[in-house]
């Protein structure tokens, strides 16, 4: 078998196993790809990971393309990131049609109210270690109050990340640029979302071509894991624009977690309640089609982007806002989705047999949603 059907292989089967989100498919890919095949070695996974960090887009899938082309030239990189992307793509879509002809029946929305609980477990397992690695100083936990405050001022998701990068690339260490700017920024902001909320009502109705441009604009600006990815579109597509409402976000996020390979297919379900299949598939490739560009550019001058320390300071702001994002993001899905006690029970079982009894997270989706489905037939 040939370095590029040997790439395909890989990158095909852990599209359609890797479950458990961007922290375990890194632990995957290393396992398969330093231990076990040894095509690369340990220092040089860890130099491909802190690339795939540093460049905007989903952080598991850059680093299987990085590998791909380590192992097998520019050609394995797209095949690695096709491989890895297409499987959980498919499977999403499926969900999202399943959703959008039975999402109002009682077996379906018992199956989705049982898997809300879930998810919000799953993203408070996800939030912890993150904010572990990137708030531990205090001007870190000082950029993370501040953001909170932007957030509360009405300032768009993406602009926060990159202040906060950019404050922290600027300032250093001090992180008392950001706080300052939160304090200005805030009667700004609410009088600029005030503006657009009345000026731009949501019809009903959007444009494939619309929805490929918003995908594309995020997948070229947003940074980390695809957690990050989640009060992005709370904000933009439930409170800006109106696409979705918080119960289709959150039904969204469930069909990304329950499915294998990247968080980032969560586009292709919304793109899809959006607009069907075309729009699924725009919104697919406007999603990750940055992923691809910014893995190649970077690879080619690895080395130096690596270690380069101003994108490193610009990382850790950029990484200091996302914990505070998905935290405010999380108690609003919280909110919504432990509603009473049957939803408390849920959320407390799933938090034990995940995180005391090592129960892999998928099944503990799937025992969810038979759960719901009972719930709903009777």
């Amino acid at each position: 078998m040939g370095r590029l059907a040997e790439v395909a292989a890989l990158f095909l089967r852990l599209g359609l196993t890797a479950f458990g989100g961007p922290a375990a498919h890194v632990a995957l890919i290393e396992r398969e790809c330093v231990a076990r095949r040894q095509w690369i070695t340990r220092h040089a996974f860890l130099n491909l990971l802190g690339v795939a960090n540093l460049i905007p887009g989903p952080t598991s899938t850059e680093l299987a393309m990085h590998v791909g082309r380590q192992r097998a030239g520019w050609l394995g990189l797209v095949v690695a990131g096709l491989a890895f992307i297409v499987p959980g793509a498919v499977m999403v879509g499926l969900l999202a049609a399943f959703y959008q002809q039975a999402g109002q029946l009682p077996m379906a929305r018992g199956v989705f109210a049982m898997v809300q609980p879930v998810v919000v477990v799953l993203v408070l397992g996800a939030l912890v270690p993150l904010a572990r690695s990137a708030i531990r100083s205090l001007p870190m936990a000082m950029t993370a109050v501040a953001v909170v405050l932007l957030v509360w001022a009405g300032l768009p998701e993406i602009r926060i990340l990159l202040l906060a990068g950019v404050a922290q690339l600027i300032v250093g260490r001090t992180g008392l640029a950001v706080v300052l700017l939160a304090a200005l920024a805030a009667p700004v902001a609410q009088a600029t979302a005030a503006a657009a909320a009345a000026a731009a009502p949501y019809v009903g109705v959007v444009s494939t071509f619309d929805i490929g441009a918003y995908f594309l604009r995020v997948g070229s600006v947003l940074f980390g894991s695809g957690y990050v990815l989640l009060p992005v579109l709370e904000g933009d597509l439930v409170h800006r624009l109106g696409w979705l409402t918080q119960t289709q976000l959150l039904d969204a996020i469930a069909a990304g977690q329950a499915t294998p390979g990247p968080l980032f297919t969560t586009a292709t379900f919304i793109g899809y309640l959006l607009g069907g299949t075309r729009a699924a598939i725009v919104a697919t490739v406007a999603m990750f089609l940055p992923a691809f560009v910014f893995s190649a550019l970077s690879s080619a001058m690895l080395d130096r982007f690596a270690r380069s320390p101003a994108a490193a300071r610009f990382l850790q702001g950029v990484n200091a806002a996302a914990v505070a994002l998905i935290a405010v993001v999380l108690f609003r899905l919280g909110v919504l989705a432990l509603t009473g006690p049957v939803p408390i029970a849920v959320a407390l079982l799933a938090a034990a047999a995940i995180h005391l009894g090592g129960v892999n997270s998928s099944l503990v989706l799937l025992g969810a949603a038979l759960l719901g489905a009972g719930i709903g037939l009777f």
